[in-house]
């Protein structure tokens, strides 16, 4: 927990400096391919997404290192042998697992977020699920196990595994050689993220392509077939946490709709999309059917506005960048503290997500996230220790807290409901 908290004080500036200068790269040359409202959501879901990861809040239901306690055959001991059978094992599991998240109804909902983007940029990368409580694709390093990879080897290439999955989500790289025929590309992975006929549900893949061509999974990318981003049941939103649970809330509502009791079992082991018939015929959604004619979700942004979206995103990650750098010492002063510290993470970013929407009631969600700020410095008489480092910082905070109640209060009510209030001419 606290190892990786630190290792994500040097991530988390690097991501963001190198999603910032897509950003500024797009616009010199004349290819923007980020919108500002959508980068925040992204930034706000990998904020989401480490923190939960951090706070460990999941669980696996086969431990790695059970599997290699129990069905080690040998124990690799070449020092570069074992690292690099873990990350290969890594990327087969990552291969699978990445493809039964996208063939099936229940483990879809781990990953919607990810697709959720109706763009394709560095910042969608950082679209990582917070609803997966229970872990049990870990049976797919199975390879490793049975060469007795080390759990301590996992668990340091885990984490280079996945951030080396950053890069290719870019517009701006073209096809790249011979490279194209081993490692996941950026053209391999516009394919993976378009909804067009041709292009959906292929290209699994994390590191290595060979896995998906070996597999009948592979797709290139086709000169006059431009990828088209997103996924077919659109979210229109941008709160990272509603996405998340969104599939399950269907599932949950259509198993409880349908009258087939056969149809409740099998609906979460389904090839992903499917539904009842009763309940598809009387509850139908919007799916886009012409990937080519649809419009990307929107909302109205003043430039004041999109200043003080990001005034609060920054916020959130000096927040977040405290937590991790902190672990041990909140941790000495109450376990249960970095679960507090969590938790008002979480209700920060759906407040100003909410915001980000329109939604006049996120005046409600940012009141609350206030007054839980509030009461921490007041039953702390600190923010968790961080007055040893920051003198003052209780005033500061507290000052933090009262003007970000006014100002959202402003453009809840002079902006967002003002809007509401015109009648629509007809």
């Amino acid at each position: 927990m606290e190892t990786y908290g630190k290792i994500l004080l040097i991530a988390m500036p690097a991501f963001l400096l190198l999603v910032l200068g897509e950003k500024l790269y797009g616009h010199l040359k004349g290819k923007d391919t980020v919108r500002n409202l959508d980068m925040i959501s992204s930034l706000s879901s990998g904020i989401t997404n480490v923190t939960k990861d951090v706070l460990g809040l999941s669980i696996a239901i086969i431990t790695y290192e059970w599997m290699v306690k129990h069905v080690a055959i040998v124990h690799v001991q070449s020092t570069f042998l074992v690292y690099f059978i873990a990350f290969m094992a890594l990327d087969f599991a990552g291969y699978w697992g990445h493809r039964l998240d996208h063939e099936y109804n229940f483990f879809w909902n781990a990953h919607i977020i990810h697709h959720s983007s109706e763009d394709f940029n560095l910042a969608c990368a950082l679209r990582q699920s917070v609803s997966v409580v229970f872990k049990i694709f870990t049976i797919f390093l199975l390879p490793a196990a049975l060469l007795g990879v080390p759990g301590n080897v996992i668990a340091i290439v885990a984490p280079l595994h996945l951030f080396a999955q950053f890069w290719y989500h870019t517009e701006h790289i073209n096809r790249m050689g011979f490279l194209e025929k081993i490692i996941v590309t950026p053209s391999h992975h516009r394919v993976h993220h378009a909804i067009n006929p041709e292009y959906i549900d292929k290209n699994y893949g994390q590191i290595f392509i060979f896995w998906d061509k070996l597999f009948g999974t592979y797709q290139e990318e086709l000169p006059k077939v431009k990828p088209v981003y997103g996924i077919t049941r659109p979210v229109h939103t941008w709160n990272p946490i509603k996405i998340n649970f969104m599939h399950l809330w269907l599932l949950i509502k259509d198993a409880w709709r349908t009258q087939n009791l056969k149809d409740k079992f099998r609906i979460w082991f389904m090839p992903t999309g499917w539904r009842p018939s009763d309940v598809a015929d009387k509850y139908p959604l919007y799916k886009i059917t012409d990937v080519y004619h649809f419009n990307k979700y929107e909302t109205k942004a003043s430039t004041a506005f999109n200043v003080w979206v990001w005034v609060q995103i920054t916020m959130t990650l000096l927040f977040i960048s405290y937590l991790f750098g902190n672990i041990a010492g909140i941790n000495a002063q109450n376990q249960y503290y970095i679960y507090v510290y969590g938790a008002y993470v979480f209700i920060t970013v759906y407040a100003y997500t909410e915001l980000m929407d329109r939604n006049p009631y996120t005046l409600l969600w940012e009141a609350a996230k206030n007054i839980f700020g509030i009461y921490i410095l007041i039953s702390q008489k600190d923010w968790f220790g961080a007055s040893k480092l920051f003198a003052g910082i209780q005033y500061m905070l507290m000052a933090y807290f009262v003007l970000s109640t006014l100002v959202t209060a402003y453009f809840v009510f002079a902006d967002i409901k003002k809007d509401k209030a015109v009648p629509v001419s007809v």
